[in-house]
């Protein structure tokens, strides 16, 4: 029986999968942000990397079945130049993404006003170079750095997912991937590498961070960009899963006349014995005969 999907349960897909976006970024922010924010003094740079890297891992099995999980416009534009989504689910899942930036950041924002002696202007887990960077990293330093970035974050994405959705361990290299990126990015830049996570914190923050902002949308959707185009050389459509599998492999002709064991030598058809066995005389039976053109 064929079983069609009406407008209405079209529209209800559809608003699972905005919703998931805007509530995994919203998560994102509050999470990862605030780890940074509300706890930086206690964990350090390696705790605010894994925190990043496990938020992350956590909500691609938690949302990576409704809409993948992307979380960030830059993966949602490679998924978009792969040919994945459509582009109306992209401008949906940017709106989302953005929205649910701005929401997380704004309830990351309410909890660290109730943090006697906290500062919330200027920093607030935003992003910047030069002298908001620790090590006074320029701007042209600063927008290499997040296009690099994020290309191995998103092409990690589009390498281990199928289509859209993650399934079985695709979640692991991913946070895996945010984590290592966040342990070289905080230095530099405090590490982006995703537009929405970028903007909310940013509004917040006021100053330099907004001044800044620019920055942090553009370079993460160039490395996404060119992360999809390099993932086409690598991974072109209908290219076998297993390539290097497939090379290492001798190529046998395929076919009724190949072997379980290719080097095993075949026999011939039965030889005429003459002696009046089934076969007939001066002959061989035809379903005893061997392949033909084989000795």
């Amino acid at each position: 029986m064929d079983v069609k999907l009406g407008a209405a349960s079209l529209d209800s897909v559809e608003t699972r999968t905005v919703a998931a976006e805007f509530l995994g970024t919203l998560l994102l922010v509050f999470f990862a942000v605030g780890s940074a924010v509300l706890a930086a003094d206690y964990i350090g740079v390696l705790g605010i990397a894994l925190a990043f890297g496990f938020v992350l891992l956590a909500l691609c099995y938690a949302l990576g079945p409704v809409s993948g999980c992307h979380v960030n416009p830059a993966v949602t534009l490679g998924m978009l130049l792969e040919g994945r989504i459509a582009l109306r689910t992209a401008i949906e899942y940017w709106v989302a993404q953005l929205l649910g930036g701005i929401v997380g950041a704004a309830l990351l924002f309410l909890l660290a006003k109730q943090v006697p002696g906290l500062r919330t202007d200027g920093a607030f887990g935003s992003n910047g170079w030069g002298k908001r960077s620790a090590v006074h990293l320029n701007t042209g330093g600063a927008f290499l750095a997040e296009v690099v970035l994020t290309f191995l974050l998103v092409f990690v994405v589009l390498a281990v997912t199928h289509k859209i959705a993650l399934v079985g361990f695709d979640g692991l290299p991913i946070g895996l991937a945010l984590a290592v990126i966040h342990l070289v990015g905080i230095p530099l830049t405090g590490t982006s590498v995703n537009p929405a996570r970028s903007l909310g914190p940013a509004l917040f923050a006021g100053g330099g961070a907004l001044s800044q902002l620019w920055l942090f949308i553009v370079a993460p959707l160039i490395g996404g960009g060119l992360a999809a185009c390099a993932h086409r050389v690598t991974h072109p459509p209908f290219s076998p899963s297993n390539l290097a599998d497939d090379l290492a492999l001798p190529h046998y002709p395929k076919g009724p006349t190949t072997a379980a064991h290719p080097t095993e030598e075949r026999p011939g058809p039965r030889e005429d014995r003459g002696d009046g066995d089934e076969g007939g005389e001066g002959g061989e039976r035809p379903d005893q005969a061997g392949p033909s053109g084989l000795a």
